[in-house]
């Protein structure tokens, strides 16, 4: 759909909106913007008047034209075929610069002085309006002889291409886009020929009439005008030409304007397809024979909103024209069609997508410009047949909009907006808003649409976010976030080198008990285990993974990273979910890095796999309470607080039943694992600092006691710290040494020396007083 500002204006009060805010605005209320143009003719380009127009001395297809332009007289050679004398012309002076760069000089052709350029359309920036020069006339304003053309509205104007949804037909027209922006900027919208001119006119009863059985869903109107001497006006023409209207006689451009403008659907036909001087026109409305309403005179005219007979076109230059609006709901049309399809004409585009209801406009709309640009006359009264209509009526209380919004919204907002949008609504009776759909919003059929109008005249922009509630229960539960999670999870561990592990959920009994875990009780123990080698229900994923690892050792593999996710069972065969990785053999693969001697798996590197995957977690002392760990090489993994599962090394003589080099393992609860949104958080700045701190401590204190005395004495410059040496001699006897690194900084400002040492000294002082340890 094309627009200009200017058009628009005629139809809404756009004063003090500037070309900007209309572009974001039709973007904000869901008109997408998809093409915009700026319409300038060049400064230079005046109107000027040929008073003299003679033939070139010396060229067959030249004229040499007397221009005036107001203050003088300028002598113009010109070869366009429609020059001629006592026409008003758009003429390019001296010194202008033309769109494509031609600039405006004094010049002699074949020997004639010429001071300036009589201008086309195109020479200036304009679509091009037909062979030769531009004619102006008084539709664009007062001709003022050496005015700039881009003093007037039609040569300094906005064009907008707007890309509307199939829904929207309300909007084909420039009275429907108005009409939106009504509600978006609360400006009344400007009604055009609210009464109809009666004096001195013929009516049309005398030369018309109308039979018909019934409506057919149609709403149809007549009027006749005896066309005489009409010629389209220049105003009219270049805006058909922006919008790439394509017409055949001036009765046509007529036509097509006022259906661009306020969206009603207009045809014109010869009288003599009705009636004759002597006896009165009749019009009938039946069906055809694919069952669509059809016109009919004395032959077949035209289908209601889809095509009109070639014969019936009113094609003359003048005489007497029969001009039918008429209206039909797209849903009807475009099921005949999908029924029976048949030629169609461009009016099936709008019909069919849904045309303007309020066809007295259009009617009235078309007589004025008739009236106007020409000596025709419009003929008193119309001939009507309405169908009958209910509008849908949408109930809503005023909680509603706010559960659908999410904002609370005043009545008389509710009410503006409402009314802005052409919906009439009922006194409000309570909280409850009763909302009458118009005939042309078609689209409209619930609440959720009633809300859709709300929310796109506020603006998305304006309403602020809120979490998404749902007035019905989550009927998933948790079972699709326990997936995401588990999916999440797996991914990473895949990642990061290792292969996924799929058991079955049974186990060996006996093989699960030898290793010191809790099988099912057995009066909860499966009755038909599916062989003698699955007769329980596994306590953890952990066996599985071994008998993995044992089973690629089988077949030469030097590296092993095997991981598993799924359900334990514990003695009462309650579930919960687990994620285990084991590591065994080399770090990597045989590679030319490594020499093809890669490194031997150790707990460190173990660690940082796991923490690759399961992000950054704390490691505290621990006895395992099952065999298949090493009782010195083993650590609870705390996450976020929480005890989250176990990290070990394989004891030496799993390792050898099993054939296995050096092996680790991990086990934890998924659901001590992180999942969710992650949260930036504020940074500071400034400079952080290290400070190292050496200390000597007995060897029986462990580092989660130093790291308590720590927490508790710490000051919020120390945003970290972590043990990053450790060191045994004899020379120590039963003590060692242990470096602390910590990293300070502030929100306010750098530290200085004296800040620094004060938090270090702070956190000396309180191991001193507690655990006893002096500096190394």
């Amino acid at each position: 759909m094309i627009v200009t500002k200017n058009w628009l204006n005629e139809w809404i009060d756009l004063s003090g909106i500037s070309t900007e805010t209309l572009l974001k605005t039709f973007n904000s209320i869901g008109l997408e913007v998809d093409r915009h143009e700026i319409i300038m003719v060049p400064n230079g380009v005046v109107i000027g008047y040929v008073e003299q127009c003679e033939k070139h001395p010396d060229a067959d297809k030249l004229n040499v034209c007397q221009v005036n332009v107001g203050n003088e007289i300028r002598q113009i050679v010109c070869g366009a075929s429609n020059v001629r004398q006592g026409i008003h012309i758009a003429l390019a002076t001296v010194g202008a610069e033309l769109p494509g760069g031609l600039k405006i000089k004094e010049a002699k052709l074949r020997g004639v002085e010429s001071l300036g350029m009589i201008c086309s359309a195109k020479e200036i920036g304009l679509p091009s309006l037909g062979e030769g020069i531009m004619i102006l006339d008084t539709s664009i304003g007062e001709m003022v002889l050496g005015k700039n053309l881009n003093e007037y509205p039609s040569f300094n104007d906005d064009l907008i291409e707007i890309e509307l949804t199939a829904n929207r037909g309300d909007c084909l027209s420039i009275h429907g886009i108005a009409r939106d922006l009504c509600a978006a900027f609360s400006r009344p919208l400007r009604e055009v020929n609210q009464k109809e001119k009666q004096d001195g006119r013929l009516g049309i009863g005398r030369i018309l009439q109308l039979h018909h059985n019934e409506t057919f869903n149609t709403d149809l109107l007549f009027g006749a005008v005896d066309v005489k001497e009409l010629q389209v006006p220049f105003a009219i023409a270049l805006r058909l030409a922006l919008i790439e209207g394509v017409y055949n006689t001036a009765v046509d451009a007529l036509l097509l304007y006022s259906t661009q403008s306020t969206g009603v659907i207009l045809r014109a036909y010869p009288f003599e397809k009705f009636g004759d001087s002597e006896t009165k026109g009749i019009i009938t409305l039946d069906n055809d024979d694919n069952g669509f309403a059809a016109l009919y005179g004395k032959e077949k005219v035209s289908v209601i909103g889809v095509s009109q007979e070639k014969e019936a076109h009113f094609s003359a230059e003048g005489g007497l024209a029969i001009i039918e609006a008429s209206y039909i709901a797209p849903d009807i049309i475009a099921k005949k069609m999908g029924e029976k399809k048949v030629p169609s004409c461009p009016h099936y585009y709008r019909s069919s997508r849904g045309s303007e209801p309020k066809i007295e406009m259009g009617i009235r709309y078309v007589a004025e410009l008739f009236e106007k640009y020409s000596p025709s006359q419009v003929y008193g009264g119309n001939i009507e047949l309405l169908s009958s209509y209910e509008p849908r009526i949408i109930s809503m209380g005023e909680e509603e909009f706010e559960a659908f919004i999410g904002l609370k919204i005043d009545k008389t907002t509710i009410t503006q907006i409402f009314k802005n949008l052409g919906m009439d609504i009922g006194k409000p009776k309570g909280s409850t808003f009763a909302i009458s759909v118009p005939k042309f919003r078609h689209d409209i059929v619930n609440k959720q649409d009633i809300i859709e109008e709300i929310v796109r005249i506020i603006g998305i922009d304006n309403i602020p976010s809120k979490p998404l509630v749902f007035a019905e229960a989550n009927q998933m539960g948790n079972d699709l976030t326990e997936y995401k999670k588990t999916r999440m999870y797996r991914h990473r561990s895949a990642q990061s080198g290792f292969y996924e592990s799929v058991h079955f959920v049974f186990n060996e009994r006996l093989q699960v008990e030898k290793f010191g875990f809790v099988c099912t009780e057995p009066s909860k123990e499966l009755l038909n285990p599916i062989t003698a080698t699955f007769d329980t229900l596994r306590p953890t994923l952990l066996v599985g993974l071994l008998n993995s690892a044992a089973a690629n050792v089988k077949v030469n593999q030097k590296k092993i990273a095997l991981f598993e996710t799924g359900m334990v069972f514990d003695a009462e065969r309650h579930e919960s979910k687990r994620l285990s990785f084991i590591v065994s053999g080399a770090m990597e693969n045989e590679k030319i890095s490594n020499a093809g001697k890669p490194s031997i798996i150790d707990f460190a590197a173990f660690t940082k796999l796991i923490s690759d995957v399961c992000g950054s977690f704390e490691l505290i002392s621990h006895t395992p309470s099952h065999s298949l760990a090493h009782p010195y090489v083993c650590a609870k993994v705390i996450i976020n607080g929480q005890e989250a599962g176990e990290l070990f090394r394989l004891h030496p003589q799993v390792e050898e039943e099993f054939d296995l080099a050096q092996t680790f393992m991990c086990e934890l609860k998924t659901d001590c694992l992180p999942y969710g949104l992650i949260e930036a958080q504020p940074y500071s700045k400034y400079q952080a600092s290290f400070r190292d701190l050496s200390i000597l401590i007995p060897k029986d204190v462990t580092y989660q006691t130093i790291k308590a005395v720590i927490e508790k004495n710490i000051s919020v410059q120390v945003r970290r710290f972590y043990p990053v040496d450790r060191y045994v001699s004899e020379s120590l006897g039963d003590h060692m040494s242990l470096t602390l690194r910590f990293v300070l900084q502030s929100d306010e400002k750098t530290l200085e020396e004296e800040d620094i040492t004060a938090a270090v000294e702070g956190i000396l002082n309180a191991l001193r007083e507690e655990l006893g340890v002096n500096l190394r």
